[in-house]
C-alpha cells in the first residue's frame, strides 16, 4: 500500500510561519499579486454558478484521489462544491501521521484561522493545516509545520502546483475577509464510501478510518461541515444543518 508522490526532501525549517497577531489575513506583495492575478476570473465563475467571492468555505482532502475539494456556502446555508483541485505531491503512506520526521502526510480534522496563512513561504504561498490537533495530541502524535503548499514537492505537507495554490490562497483570504473566523479542512485517505471502507478492511488503520466516516457521511447527508470535537481519545461528530446542531 506504500504510497510516494513527487517525495522530494524539504526543509521543514523553511515553511515555519511568522507569529501573526492580527485578525486579517496576513498580506506581502507575493500574496497580494496572487489574488490579483486571479480574483476577477474567480468572481466571475463564482458568479456563474450563483456563488460569491468571501463566502465560507469548507475543504476535504482525498489522499488516495490525490484531491482537494473546496465548498462555498450558498445563500441556502448549504456548501456547493466550487472546484476540485488535483494534489501535486502528498508523501507517505494512506494512515495518519505519527510522529515527527516519519514523512507521513497527517489524516484527520483540521481547522486553519488567518494567522496560519503564510505569505512568505519559501514554497509559494502555504498555510499551516494545525497538526497537532485535540485528537493527535491526546493520542501522542507528534509534528508539526503540516502545511498545504506550493512548489510540487512534499515531506509530509500536501503540495499543489503554484496556480492551484494561488486559486486556494485567494478563496480562503476572501472567506476571511468576509467575516468567516477559521476554515475546515477534513483529510481523508480516500472516499469514504462502505466499499472503499470494506477493500481496506484488513488494513491497520481501518478503526481510524470508520472514526472519520461519521464526519463525512454527516457533509453527505447535510452539505453543512459537521462540528467536530474530541472526546476521550476519539473524535465526536455533530451533525450541523440549517436548523441548527443534532447531536
Amino acid at each position: 500500500m506504500r504510497i510516494l508522490r513527487h517525495f522530494t526532501l524539504i526543509i521543514m525549517s523553511a515553511l515555519m510561519i511568522p507569529g501573526f497577531s492580527d485578525a486579517d489575513p496576513p498580506s506581502s506583495a507575493l500574496a497580494d499579486a496572487a489574488i490579483a492575478r486571479v480574483h476577477d476570473r474567480l468572481e466571475m465563475e463564482l458568479s456563474e454558478r450563483q456563488l460569491s467571492f468571501g463566502a465560507p468555505i469548507f475543504v476535504q482532502i482525498l489522499k488516495q484521489e490525490n484531491e482537494l475539494r473546496l465548498f462555498i456556502q450558498l445563500d441556502s446555508a448549504d456548501y456547493d462544491l466550487f472546484r476540485t483541485y488535483p494534489i501535486c505531491a502528498w508523501s507517505g503512506d494512506l494512515g495518519p501521521k505519527l510522529k515527527e520526521g516519519d514523512g507521513q502526510s497527517p489524516e484527520g480534522f483540521y481547522t486553519v484561522g488567518p494567522g496560519q496563512m503564510n505569505p512568505n513561504s519559501s514554497y509559494h504561498l502555504s498555510f499551516n493545516l494545525g497538526f497537532p490537533n485535540a485528537y493527535d495530541r491526546v493520542n501522542g502524535r507528534t509534528g508539526s509545520f503540516l502545511m498545504v503548499h506550493g512548489k510540487c514537492a512534499s515531506i509530509g505537507c500536501y503540495a499543489m502546483t503554484d496556480p492551484v495554490i494561488e486559486e486556494i490562497w485567494a478563496l480562503m483570504s476572501g472567506a476571511f475577509d468576509g467575516g468567516q473566523l477559521s476554515v475546515p479542512v477534513h483529510i481523508f485517505p480516500f472516499a469514504m464510501t462502505e466499499e472503499n471502507l470494506s477493500q481496506y478492511q484488513d488494513e491497520q488503520w481501518v478503526e481510524f478510518w470508520k472514526g472519520l466516516k461519521p464526519a463525512w457521511d454527516a457533509f453527505e447527508l447535510t452539505k453543512s461541515p459537521p462540528g467536530i470535537k474530541v472526546r476521550g481519545r476519539a473524535y465526536s461528530v455533530t451533525v450541523v444543518s440549517a436548523s441548527g446542531p443534532d447531536e
